[in-house]
């Protein structure tokens, strides 16, 4: 899949495009929003990341080694969700990717926003040599992203108790994957 990036007027449901160094400031503004409003979403905190150099984020969002890749959702010009796949280098651990960092923006909930998203990095991942399942953590209670990684085929393979510590108190995460192998063995 080719995910292009054209820039047009406001529509019912914003475009995806695989984000790169130009898209950097936004992708920190959105991320630091995204660490104070969903803090219970995420294991940084937003004066972890807000303390990160220009270079972090653009290394997470344009890694000129290949080992992630970035999508942003937009609403004309403005980035208003994201998603990040992981790759691993290691020889047992290369078949599978991490989906990381998933948001979008309160304004923009309920335009098709996330689930464009998720399918952009699905998309990618099964194009990616050798990349047979993709896994993913969300913290408990977050029925909105349980709901949504399960109707993209993401099934539940563990919840590990006392996974983060929130301003609520220990909260579990509940761990996830999708084969992206039609021969795979099942959960």
């Amino acid at each position: 899949m080719s995910v292009n990036r054209r820039r047009q007027g406001r529509t019912a449901r914003p475009y995806v495009a695989l984000l790169t160094q130009s898209d950097a400031l936004q992708y920190r503004k959105l991320m630091l929003q995204a660490y104070e409003l969903a803090a219970d979403a995420f294991t940084s905190t937003a004066a972890e990341r807000a303390a990160e150099p220009e270079s972090f984020w653009v290394r997470r969002i344009d890694d000129p080694s290949g080992m992630s890749a970035a999508f942003g959702a937009f609403e004309a010009h403005e980035l208003v969700g994201t998603v990040a796949l992981e790759f691993s280098a290691k020889p047992k651990t290369k078949h599978k990717a991490l989906v990381i960092g998933m948001y979008v923006s309160p304004e923009a909930r309920g335009t098709g926003a996330g689930r464009a998203l998720l399918e952009a990095a699905v998309a990618y991942a099964r194009e990616k040599e050798g990349v047979l399942q993709l896994a993913l953590t969300v913290t408990e209670g977050n029925a909105a992203a349980i709901s949504l990684y399960g109707s993209a085929g993401f099934r539940t393979f563990g919840v590990e108790p006392m996974a983060i510590f929130t301003s609520g108190g220990y909260k579990a995460k509940v761990h996830m994957w999708l084969s992206l192998h039609p021969h795979a063995p099942a959960a």
